[in-house]
C-alpha cells in the first residue's frame, strides 16, 4: 500500500517535468503588435508533427464573435476560424520545433513555421516567415494548462 501511494506521487511529480520539453497543451497567443492576447490554440502531436488548432478568439463585444477566414485560400476560405487549424507539420529538431507552417487568418497567408519552448516549458516562442527564420515576426504564447 504505501508503494502505490509512492508510486502515484512519483508519477504526479514527474508529468510537470515532461510537460516542458513538448508543446503538447494549451496555449494562449499574445500578439507581438499590441500585446494583448488573441486565442487560444491547442497543440497535439501526431506521430512526431504538431499542430495547433484555435479554440477560443479573445475579441472586443463590438467584434463579428465566430469570424470566418475571409482573406484565405483553398479549403479554409469563408470557413469559421474557431476550430481551424493554423500550425501544422512542425517536428522535433533538436531544441526547437520546425519544417512546419502557420496561417495568419487576419491575411490569409501561410508562412513556413518554427518555435521553441522557453521558461522552462512556460513560453513557446513562434516564429512565421518568408524564406529565411530572420525574414518574418515572432509571437510568445503562454502555456494555459
Amino acid at each position: 500500500m504505501k508503494f502505490a501511494a509512492f508510486a502515484i506521487t512519483a508519477l504526479l511529480s514527474i508529468a510537470p517535468a515532461f510537460a516542458a520539453d513538448t508543446p503538447v497543451g494549451l496555449w494562449k497567443n499574445i500578439d507581438d503588435e499590441t500585446g494583448k492576447p488573441k486565442a487560444l490554440i491547442r497543440i497535439t502531436e501526431n506521430e512526431g508533427a504538431f499542430q495547433g488548432q484555435i479554440e477560443k478568439l479573445y475579441r472586443e463585444p463590438n467584434e463579428d464573435q465566430n469570424p470566418k477566414c475571409d482573406k484565405c485560400d483553398g479549403a479554409r476560405k469563408d470557413q469559421p476560424i474557431i476550430g481551424m487549424v493554423i500550425l501544422s507539420g512542425l517536428k522535433k529538431d533538436g531544441e526547437e520545433f520546425n519544417g512546419g507552417e502557420i496561417l495568419d487568418p487576419k491575411n490569409g497567408k501561410v508562412y513556413k513555421a518554427k518555435m521553441h519552448l522557453t521558461d522552462a516549458g512556460k513560453k513557446l516562442n513562434v516564429r512565421g516567415y518568408i524564406g529565411m527564420p530572420m525574414l518574418g515576426r515572432s509571437q510568445v504564447w503562454v502555456r494555459q494548462d
